[in-house]
């Protein structure tokens, strides 16, 4: 609006040019020709919405929680799981590196651990025919990114573990397009 009014020459009649500007400015800063002034201003602290309305007491409590908290002490996590002793006592857990998917030729979902619980009871429905289990970690199955997370995993929920090394390891043949069209000299075999 300021800029509407000098140059349609309304403020070039009042006699104080300086003040009518500052008037009509839309800042919520007034004019100032010190600038050390202006420089010396300090704006308000901003006020984040979940600090606005904690006492100082609950905010120096969320100051102390906001750093990590290390326990030197290896923790058993067993007893306070709420899973029943019967499904957990007497079990193993394997912990293996599960193979490549047979039905694609890509190398995704591999080069994980998983582990997961021996079966236990099975029977067959007789309405249907699935197999039903009253089980309830006969299906569970945890992804790890390394046995040693697997193992440490184990070790606090005090569950006993062992580890399935993968029997078959199939080495790398590199392979070329170009060897279906060569003619080896030695066995001279055609490829026609």
């Amino acid at each position: 609006m300021a800029s509407l009014l000098l140059r349609s020459g309304a403020l070039k009649k009042c006699p104080n040019l300086k003040w009518s500007i500052a008037s009509l400015s839309t800042t919520s800063s007034r004019l100032s020709d010190d600038v050390s002034k202006a420089v010396k201003q300090k704006e308000a602290p901003q006020i984040t919405h979940d600090t606005a309305l904690l006492n100082p007491e609950e905010i120096e409590q969320r100051k102390r929680l906001q750093g990590y908290i290390t326990v030197d002490a290896q923790s058993n996590v067993a007893p306070i799981t709420g899973q029943p002793e019967e499904h957990v006592k007497g079990r193993l857990v394997r912990i293996y590196e599960p193979a490549k998917n047979a039905m694609q030729s890509g190398t995704d979902n591999t080069g994980h651990w998983e582990m997961d619980f021996d079966t236990r009871e099975r029977w067959e429905n007789p309405l249907m025919g699935w197999c039903s289990s009253g089980d309830p970690l006969s299906n569970m199955k945890v992804q790890f990114s390394s046995k040693e997370e697997a193992i440490r995993h184990c070790e606090k929920n005090g569950w006993e573990w062992y580890i399935q090394e993968s029997s078959f390891e199939k080495p790398f043949k590199p392979k070329s397009y170009g060897v279906n069209f060569s003619w080896n000299k030695r066995t001279r075999v055609s490829t026609k």
